[in-house]
C-alpha cells in the first residue's frame, strides 16, 4: 500500500497511541502525574535592536558589497549538461576477468550502448554566446545542454577543447546575452578576497566565498601546463567551469579541480579547503586561439627541465632552489640554437622570474612561436644571458617533466612514460648506450599493469626500437591484439608478452 508524503500508516499511529498510554500508565503506578504544559500568553520571543557602531555600519557596507558582485556576475554562470553514450564493451566491468568467466562473452541481454549525464558550470564572456568552461565537462560528449540563469534552455555546440589547460570555448545560438568580465590575474596576491561561482553537487547557481591561498601552484600533474590560483573558497564537483572572481567583480580564473580528502587531485570526494582554478590571463590567450583556428599554438623550447633541490643547487653553485634545472637539450632546438647546456638553471624568462620548473613550463607555453625571448642562467654558478627564438611544439611531443599517457585504447593504454634524462639515467645508474622510456605510472586496470612497474624502461615495441615518448606514443597507437616489448627491469632486460586490452 503506498502512502503519500506526510501521510502515516494506520498500523504505526495504533502502535504509537498503545505506547503512549502505557508511559502514562506506568507514571501513574510511580505517583507521578503528567500534566501538559500550556498557556494561553503569546510565546515572548527575545528581541532588540542588534548591535551598531562604526564596525557594524562598516560590515553592512561590505555585505552590500558582496551583493552588488553577486547580482553582476550571477546573470552570467549558466548551467551545462552533458551526455555521453557508452557502448558496454567499452565498460571496464565487462573486460573484467571474474565478470566474464560468470557471464561469458555474449551479455546477449545487456544494452549494448548506455547513456551517462554530467553536470558542470560555464561562464558567458561574450554576449553573443561564448561560453568558456573546462575541457574534462564537456570531454567526449555527445550532447551539451545549457541552462541560463533565467532558466531557459539552449543546445551548445563544441567550438574548441584544449586538454593541456583543461579549458573549452562552446556556444549557443543567442544574443545580447548577459556577461562576466574578465579580470588580470596577475594582480591577484596571496590573501585576497575572491568568490566561486557554480552549481556544486547540482545545486545551482552557488557562491562561495574565500581567499586567495597561493599563486603559481602545481599540484598533481592536474593538467600538462599548469600555473594554478589556490583559494579556500569552497570548490565541489559541479564548480568545474565556474568563475573565481575578485572584489572589483572581474573574473580572474577558471575552478578546475579540488584536492579531496580521499580521492586525491580533481576527485569526487568533499572539498577540505583546497581548490585550484586556471588563471584568467592563462585562459585567455587559449580561448582567443580556439575561436579562431579550433586549436591551440604554444611554444617550444627544447628542453627538459626539472625542479632544483637543495642537493641539485649545492652541486650547481646555485644559491637557492629558484629556477628550473636544465637536465636535456634537443639537439637543433632553439635551446640548442642559443647555446644551452644540461646543467644550466634558468631564473628568469624574458624579465620574469622563474620559481619552479611548472612555471617555466607555463611561460613557454604561453609564448607564441617566432618570439625571440631572453633566457638568464646560471652555469656553474655564473651568471649568463642566452637568446633563444621559440619554436611551435610539436603535437606528438609531452610536456617536458611531465609523463604523457598512451592513447585510451589498445594493449599499452594506463601507461606513462617519460624520456631518460641525465638525471633519470643517473638515478636509475643506466648505463650511457641503453635509450629508451622509462615508466613513470602504471593504471591499475592496464593490461600492461601486472608486467611492468614504474622504473622499468621499455627498449622496443614489436621489436621497433623506442628512443622518446614520441616514438612510444606513436608505436603504441599502431599496437594491436598481443604487443612484443622489450624491458630493462632492474638492470635485467627480457622480453614481455602483453596481451590485448581484451584480455585475450
Amino acid at each position: 500500500m503506498r502512502h503519500s508524503e506526510g501521510e502515516v500508516p494506520v498500523k504505526r499511529s495504533h502502535s504509537a497511541l498503545i505506547l503512549k498510554l502505557a508511559v502514562l500508565a506506568g507514571l501513574a503506578v510511580l505517583g507521578i502525574s503528567y500534566v501538559p504544559q500550556r498557556s494561553s500568553k503569546p510565546v515572548a520571543f527575545a528581541a532588540g535592536p542588534g548591535l551598531d557602531g562604526p564596525d557594524i555600519e562598516l560590515l553592512e557596507k561590505q555585505n552590500k558589497a558582496f551583493e552588488r558582485i553577486i547580482q553582476s556576475i550571477t546573470p552570467g554562470i549558466v548551467y551545462i549538461r552533458t551526455e555521453q553514450v557508452i557502448r558496454a564493451d567499452q565498460s571496464p566491468l565487462f573486460v573484467d576477468p571474474l565478470f566474464r568467466q560468470f557471464f561469458g562473452d555474449g551479455f546477449s541481454q545487456l544494452p549494448r550502448e548506455q547513456k551517462q549525464h554530467a553536470l558542470g558550470t560555464g561562464v558567458i564572456f561574450d554576449s553573443n554566446g561564448y561560453i568558456i568552461t573546462n575541457n574534462h565537462v564537456i570531454d567526449h560528449a555527445t550532447a551539451v545542454e545549457i541552462m541560463l540563469n533565467d532558466k531557459k534552455m539552449f543546445k551548445a555546440k563544441v567550438v574548441g577543447t584544449d586538454p593541456d589547460t583543461d579549458i573549452a570555448v562552446v556556444k549557443i545560438d543567442a544574443k545580447n546575452l548577459p556577461t562576466v568580465s574578465l579580470g588580470d590575474s596577475s594582480t591577484l596576491h596571496v590573501g585576497d578576497t575572491v568568490m566561486a561561482f557554480g552549481n556544486p553537487f547540482g545545486l545551482n547557481f552557488t557562491v562561495t566565498r574565500g581567499t586567495v591561498s597561493a599563486l603559481g601552484r602545481s599540484q598533481g600533474r592536474i593538467e600538462a601546463v599548469q600555473d594554478f590560483i589556490q583559494t579556500d573558497a569552497a570548490i565541489n564537483p559541479g564548480n568545474s567551469g565556474g568563475a573565481l572572481v575578485d572584489i572589483r567583480g572581474q573574473m580572474v580564473g577558471i575552478n578546475t579541480a579540488i584536492l579531496s580528502g580521499n580521492s586525491g587531485p580533481g576527485g569526487e570526494g568533499g572539498f577540505i579547503g583546497i581548490g585550484f582554478a586556471i588563471p584568467i590571463n592563462m585562459a585567455k590567450r587559449t580561448v582567443e586561439s580556439l575561436i579562431k583556428t579550433g586549436k591551440v599554438t604554444r611554444g617550444y623550447l627544447g628542453v627538459s627541465i626539472g625542479p632544483v633541490t637543495p642537493e641539485l643547487a649545492q652541486q650547481f653553485k646555485v644559491p637557492d632552489t629558484s629556477g628550473a634545472l636544465v637536465e636535456d637539450v634537443t639537439k637543433g632546438g632553439p635551446a640548442d640554437k642559443a647555446g644551452l647546456k644540461a646543467g644550466d638553471v634558468i631564473r628568469e624568462f624574458d624579465g620574469r622570474t622563474v620559481n619552479g620548473s611548472d612555471e617555466l613550463l607555463a611561460m613557454v607555453a604561453n609564448t607564441n612561436p617566432g618570439s625571440t625571448v631572453t633566457l638568464d642562467i646560471l652555469r656553474n654558478g655564473q651568471p649568463l644571458a642566452a637568446h633563444a627564438t621559440l619554436e611551435q611544439r610539436p603535437a606528438e611531443l609531452a610536456y617536458t617533466g611531465a609523463a604523457r599517457k598512451t592513447p585510451a585504447e589498445g594493449p599499452l593504454r594506463g601507461l606513462a612514460v617519460q624520456n631518460i634524462t641525465p638525471v633519470i639515467r643517473k638515478q636509475l645508474e643506466l648505463p650511457p648506450d641503453v635509450h629508451g622510456v622509462v615508466v613513470s605510472n602504471v593504471d591499475p586496470g592496464s593490461p600492461a599493469a601486472q608486467y611492468l612497474e614504474p622504473g622499468d624502461v621499455i627498449l622496443s615495441i614489436n621489436q621497433q626500437p623506442v628512443n622518446s615518448v614520441a616514438e612510444f606514443n606513436k608505436l603504441a597507437t599502431e599496437a594491436k591484439g598481443q604487443t612484443l616489448l622489450r624491458v630493462l627491469h632492474q638492470g635485467s632486460a627480457a622480453f614481455v608478452v602483453i596481451p590485448d586490452e581484451r584480455g585475450e
